[in-house]
């Protein structure tokens, strides 16, 4: 408090000779009227300012004092306020750990009213830290209807699990639709198993939004039309086992990264995606079975764009899966397959376009696949195949007897074939 006074007398005379001497330069003031005689109206003036400088001081103090109480008050209701978040967050969490699916369903709903109503963003992230790990936790699937009661525990389980999944998407939309926005939060949902889910719409912004090595079992999983803003965004090592995943319109800002990513036996479709001048990581993935798609879907306004950045499936390994991006657009996008590996299934490029910007398949290897590229518009984009192994793809090589355009680098093997 005596601090506080010192730096209050002190600011105030700083502030009242500024302002004295502004007033001086603003009247022109050259000199001051000096008298040798102490008239009674002199003295009356200066008892009055005495007296004005004593209750300015005085009201300077009190106002201190009233500043330093309000601030304690504050603090003082800031620590209540923790408190009964503390207090509302231990019951919440209790009744997420409870046996009954009713109750941990109630601690659900507890918990997310408690991050609408978190004190401090800080507190809000640990509500939705709590809800994340929910989901993260060991994931029985479904044993089958021969087994009613395992059965029947499955569902009540996958029940709060999808209702975690419903409240995130409603809390990540627009503020018009849910005043109580978590955008800008961290979402860690690293590892854990979906079996059905709808994100759609939801906009990811916070620094770090993490689906690696997220196992996508049954179901549908929808990311239709969803934003992801933030530069960590990330389905590394993720494992698309089963069921339908939707990229339909969904947007990626910053980098979509997908590196190590399993696709074996879902059907993961992204199409209409809009990877604009990001750059996209399928470095390492891994396609086994099932169906990944890139194409547009008939008679949409869009297709699926790739504009600048790059799109890098390099040592990826396409054994037995369907990869189709039919119709894309890629616009000054480096694309590379460098040293990737097919062995079956079939990857389709049937009229693309390529705009600028590069297609690299270095030193893959083409073995019993199925690699189309039909109808596929290059006409300034470098598309390079050295050291590559195995038969040329459809409709690539022009026809026997021409020649192949300077932008179209192309093995010795495959350059004999035309005569």
């Amino acid at each position: 408090m005596g601090r506080a006074l010192v730096l209050a007398f002190a600011g105030a005379v700083v502030i009242a000779g500024g302002v004295f001497w502004a007033l001086v330069d603003l009247l022109e003031v050259r000199q001051l009227r000096t008298e040798t005689l102490l008239t009674a109206s002199t003295l009356f003036d200066m008892v009055k300012l005495s007296f004005g400088v004593v209750a300015g001081a005085g009201a300077l103090v009190a106002l201190v004092v009233a500043y330093r109480k309000q601030r304690v008050d504050e603090e003082s209701a800031q620590r209540e306020a923790t408190r009964l978040h503390t207090e509302r967050f231990t019951t919440a969490v209790t009744q997420l750990g409870d046996p009954s699916p009713a109750v941990r369903l109630g601690g659900v709903h507890a918990l997310a009213a408690l991050a609408d109503d978190a004190p401090a963003l800080e507190l809000r992230q640990t509500c939705i830290d709590v809800l994340c790990a929910y989901l993260r936790m060991p994931y029985v699937p479904d044993p089958g209807p021969e087994d009613q009661a395992a059965h029947h525990e499955y569902l009540s389980l996958r029940e709060v699990r999808h209702t975690i999944i419903r409240l995130i998407r409603d809390h990540l939309q627009p503020e018009s639709v849910n005043p109580h926005s978590w955008r800008g939060r961290d979402f860690d949902f690293t590892g854990a198993t979906f079996d059905g889910g709808d994100f759609s719409k939801s906009v990811f912004s916070g620094e770090r939004t993490s689906f690696d090595r997220v196992r996508f079992a049954s179901g549908r999983v929808s990311f239709d039309s969803v934003q992801f803003k933030g530069w960590k965004t990330s389905f590394s090592g993720a494992y698309f086992d089963g069921g339908i995943v939707s990229f339909a319109y969904a947007r990626f800002d910053k980098m979509a990264n997908f590196v190590g990513a399993h696709f074996n036996g879902a059907t993961v479709r992204f199409g209409d995606t809009d990877f604009a001048h990001c750059s996209a990581y399928f470095t390492g993935a891994r396609f086994t079975a099932g169906l990944v798609s890139f194409i547009s879907r008939v008679g949409s306004l869009r297709q699926v764009q790739f504009l600048g950045g790059g799109l890098l499936f390099e040592r990826i390994k396409l054994e037995g899966a369907v990869v189709e991006f039919d119709r894309a657009l890629f616009k000054n996008t480096t694309v590379s397959f460098d040293e990737a590996q097919f062995s079956d299934g079939s990857l389709s490029f049937k009229a693309a376009q390529f705009h600028g910007g590069s297609a690299s398949f270095k030193r893959a290897i083409f073995n019993g696949c199925d690699v189309s590229f039909v109808g596929t518009w290059f006409p300034t984009a470098v598309f390079s195949f050295q050291e590559v192994q195995g038969a040329a793809p459809t409709g690539l090589l022009p026809p026997r007897g021409a020649s192949a355009p300077a932008n179209l680098l192309l093995p010795a093997h495959w350059l004999s074939t035309l005569g």
